[in-house]
């Protein structure tokens, strides 16, 4: 079994780190540049930054901002996504020190996409972000939405997972819309359906709120990794505190 990573994950807007719940009703969560020296020298196996405003104002990820994220990680993989809609955007990206993309809105509107990706830069590099809200409406009972949440799209999530492995992702990044920013705890049915549909690594994400919540994404939710904003941003917890207590419950963890 590989060590569960720990991910902190920085929303941009406007230049700045923020933190919404469900998606809106953002906050300002600091400087990116110093948030990544932080999560560098508290022990984070890798750093996410998503470009939340990209796809909504129509534009690409600003690789300004990437490339002095990257730098003040060093050698922190960093992983970004917002605004990738073509291998040009995604060649940029590793230019200036992204480890990792993300795609979400790009790869629902042309899942060859991902294939491209993948085949250019190997799936170890390519992620798919799945961004879900509950739909009874749906096979699985959870809905991909796009655009920053704003649009649903009518695919089943589980059944969009499934055809991202196919494509040749190397990993999922599944978001409960429904859990994000509450801190009630990674959204379990939502996240285990998609593990159990596929055999890549999946990433929790969204609402992390408790050191048992951490616990709970692993062993009830499969996840590989776990992704987390709100706690540590505002410093409910340490990386080394999630991993202490994973690690005193049986998780293997990285040192």
């Amino acid at each position: 079994m590989e060590p569960v990573r720990i991910i902190p994950c920085l929303d941009m807007k406007d230049g700045r780190v923020v933190k919404g719940v469900h998606f809106v009703e953002l906050r300002d969560a600091g400087d990116p540049v110093e948030n990544a020296a932080f999560y560098r020298e508290a022990g984070a196996d890798e750093v996410a930054m998503l470009d939340i405003a990209a796809t909504v104002e129509g534009r690409k990820t600003r690789l300004e901002w990437a490339r002095v994220v990257a730098e003040a990680l060093g050698d922190v993989p960093l992983t970004v996504g917002g605004g990738v809609n073509e291998l040009a955007d995604i060649e940029a990206l590793f230019e200036v020190g992204v480890s990792k993309v993300s795609m979400n809105s790009a790869a629902v509107a042309r899942p060859e996409l991902v294939r491209e990706a993948a085949a250019a830069y190997g799936s170890a590099r390519v992620i798919v972000a799945i961004d879900g809200r509950r739909n009874s409406g749906t096979v699985s009972g959870f809905e991909v939405v796009v655009s920053g949440g704003q649009r649903p799209t009518g695919l089943d999530c589980v059944e969009w997972a499934r055809r991202c492995e196919e494509l040749g992702a190397g990993e999922l990044l599944p978001t409960s819309m429904d859990g994000d920013g509450t801190l009630a705890g990674y959204d379990i049915p939502f996240t285990r359906a998609i593990a159990d549909a596929v055999s890549l690594p999946v990433i929790a994400s969204g609402g992390a709120g408790t050191l048992e919540h951490f616990y709970a994404g692993v062993v009830k939710g499969k996840a590989a990794a776990l992704l987390a904003a709100s706690v540590f941003h505002f410093r409910t917890f340490s990386v080394a505190e999630v991993k202490a207590y994973l690690s005193g419950r049986g998780i293997l963890v990285r040192e």
